[in-house]
Order: C-alpha cells, then structure tokens, then sequence
C-alpha cells in the first residue's frame, strides 16, 4: 500500500510541474492585463505543434525546440495583444468583454490548426518518452519527469525575473495598480505588451512538453481550459505561486482518484475543485479578498 501511495504521489507530482506551467502564462496575462483568456490552452496546443514538426521534420528535440516554440509563441503574443487587445485596455468592463473575445480566438486558432493539420492526434516521440527510471517497486517515466523539472525551472526562473529585474518591478506594480504604477512613470501599454508576450510564450514552451506528455490534436483545448482555470482561481486569480501549488495539489489529488476510484472521476477533481473554491473562497488560496463597497 505505500509503495502505491508513493508511485501515485510522484505521478501526479510529475504532471503537477506541466499543469503548472500550462497555467502559469494564464495567471500572469490575468494578473496584469485582467485578460480572462480562455484561448490559452488552444495556444499550448499550437506551441506543441511546432514542436512535434520540428522533431518529424529535422528530428531535433521537442526540449531543444522549447526555447523555439515559445519564441514563436511570444512574436504571435504581441500581434495578438495589439490587434484583439489593446484598444480596449481602459475600459472599465474589460475583462468580461476578454471572456468573450478569447472564446473567439480559441474557436479561431482551433479552426486554423484544424485546417493545417486534420484533427489527428499527434504525439512526439522521443526515446525517453517511453523509458523510465526505476527505483525498486518505484518506476519513474522520464518525459514526465523531464517535463515536470523543466516546468517548475521555467516557473522559477520567471519568479526570479519578475522578483529582482527592473521589468520584473515594473510587471508586478503594473499587477497591484495600474493607475499607481502609471502615476510613477511606469509604461503600462509597454509593460502590458511585453507580459502579454511571456504568458503566450509561457503557452508556446508548455506546449513543447505537453507535446510528448499528452497526445493532442486541435480540438483538445477544450478539454484543458475548464483545467486550467481550476487550477489557476483555486490558486488566486494573478498569482503565480499560487498556480504551482494548486497544479500539484489538484495533480496528486486526481492522480489518487483516477487509481482509487477510476480513471472518468479524475477529470472532475478539477471540476469539482472549480465549482468549490467559487462557493467557499472565490479569492482563492494566495488572492486578495475583494474589498467591499
């Protein structure tokens, strides 16, 4: 029994640093522009495609292809904030109108990737995606767990830049209040621009891993946003850190489920997770409670 224990734990661990980052551009591009974007996960999708073309067609890494995919990811980020977002920025119903707008932009890229590549569904095949380590009773798959470290790398890595680099300060005043940050001389417009990149290059290196941790195909973002958003309104709205704990709590929690009580249940801890957190603390763990008028 507790080697099942522990073999469900590091699983659902493993998965929790992919989810994590999956999440982590969502929290970020809400935490700053107040953009629900519930085109994210379509964007993950597209990052994973790059991926698994560069690896059929050169035969190059889906990791090596990770700094690739979320460059390409990010270019498409800033057009995306200039064309679809920035004219509204100011309105004082903005994010509801991001509701819709996103829900739009998934149907769209959906629909092109659908045209490119059929709705087949794709995975990368590198060597270590099917090896694992083992550990006596214990196995380790190695695509999850290189997935999960790389993750959680990334995820520190942004942590570290938003805590101590100038744009970092910049990022997160713009985070706390916008007209306060304005006032000191932040560049609000500029700022929100360049968070908006990272988020959707955050989607484009997620999508590198999930490219040879899930199969996929164009329609499969569906599936993931009601995930997504779990994760990132249990963990507070805007807060990274609060992300990455939820992506592993959730993570473990739905790994235990789907062994314990099968495998259809486990999507629904993050469904129930959802509908939970809105009824008892629609803050989340790490947000702020909304202040009453």
């Amino acid at each position: 029994m507790m080697t099942d224990i522990i073999q469900i734990l590091i699983l659902g661990l493993a998965l929790g640093g992919v989810i994590a980052l999956m999440g982590s551009g969502l929290a970020l591009v809400f935490g700053v522009m107040r953009i629900v974007n519930l085109a994210h996960p379509s964007l993950i999708i597209a990052g994973a495609y790059i991926a698994y073309w560069g690896a059929k067609l050169t035969g190059i890494d889906p990791i090596v292809m990770l700094p690739v995919a979320a460059a390409i990811m990010a270019g498409i980020g800033v057009l995306m904030y200039r064309l679809v977002f920035e004219r509204e920025a100011r309105n004082a119903k903005y994010s509801e109108m991001t509701v819709l707008l996103t829900f739009a932009l998934a149907m769209i890229v959906e629909g092109v990737l659908g045209g490119l590549f059929t709705n087949t569904q794709r995975v990368t095949s590198p060597g270590y995606a099917t090896d694992a380590f083992f550990l006596g009773d214990l196995f380790i798959p190695k695509g999850q767990l290189y997935a999960g470290l790389i993750s959680l790398v990334i995820i520190g890595a942004l942590s570290l830049f938003l805590k101590y680099s100038r744009l970092g300060y910049a990022i997160r005043a713009t985070t706390q209040n916008r007209e306060a940050a304005e006032l000191l001389g932040v560049n609000v417009n500029l700022i929100s621009v360049l968070a908006f990149a990272i988020g959707i290059g955050l989607a484009g290196a997620a999508g590198s891993l999930v490219s040879f941790v899930f199969s996929f195909f164009p329609a499969k973002h569906w599936e993931w946003i009601a995930m997504l958003m779990s994760v990132v309104v249990l963990g507070g709205m805007g807060s990274i850190l609060g992300t990455v704990v939820a992506a592993l709590l959730l993570s473990v929690i739905a790994a235990f489920v789907g062994t314990w009580v099968g495998a259809t249940w486990s999507t629904m801890t993050f469904f129930l997770a959802l509908f939970v957190i809105l009824l008892i603390r629609p803050q989340g763990l790490f947000g702020e409670k909304p202040e009453m008028a």
